[in-house]
């Protein structure tokens, strides 16, 4: 089960900081070559994660959000390279199968 929390406070941090303080541990704040979106990559729960801005220019209902202003930032397991959860101006929402596990 994912820790919601966790990833809403490093999508938070994501917006204004060159580091991210993730249980203790500064992790630096990196921007992607083409588009210099925001991204780090981080461990939780002994699972590695990456956090990425999303790219407005997308037309996707995330990308027609980041265009609003909203602030959105994609969240993906590194190990399986899908996308686990979403955060919407620090409300996190998380997809499959997870999703289930966190209404119980």
């Amino acid at each position: 089960m994912l820790d919601t929390a966790l990833l809403a406070s490093v999508a938070q941090q994501m917006l204004s900081a060159s580091k991210v303080n993730i249980n203790e541990k500064a992790v630096p704040v990196r921007r992607t070559s083409q588009h210099r979106l925001k991204t780090l990559t981080f461990t939780m729960d002994g699972r590695e994660y990456q956090a990425i801005e999303q790219n407005p220019e997308k037309p996707s209902r995330w990308g027609k959000l980041a265009r609003g202003g909203h602030h959105v930032v994609q969240f993906k397991d590194s190990e399986t390279n899908k996308f686990v959860a979403v955060s919407v101006d620090g409300k996190v929402s998380t997809y499959g199968a997870g999703r289930k596990a966190e209404k119980q």
